[in-house]
């Protein structure tokens, strides 16, 4: 699915046209976009949790040349789904 296919079942569901949904969409993007930048983890009960974590560095290998290389420690976001969702998903 694409965002302009989430836009569209998101208007149908809601009643509300493209244009605001898809306002609305990227309104919540932007806003869960702040809130992990600035508190680190966001819990949508039912939905599931985001989180921003740390990834120590480590050692790898170029795939191209097999030549080792060090890979440097990075903030990742990881998602926890919830368990509605996860019964959903059965």
């Amino acid at each position: 699915m694409t965002k302009a296919d989430l836009v569209s079942k998101m208007a149908e569901k809601a009643s509300l046209t493209k244009a605001d949904s898809e306002k609305a969409l990227n309104a919540f993007l932007d806003s869960v976009q702040d809130t992990l930048v600035k508190e680190g983890k966001l819990t949508l009960t039912g939905f599931g949790t985001f989180a921003v974590e740390e990834r120590k560095s480590r050692n790898g290998r170029n795939p191209r040349t097999g030549e080792e290389i060090k890979i440097p420690a990075c903030k990742v976001v990881k998602f926890r789904p919830g368990k509605i969702l996860k019964d959903a998903v059965k």
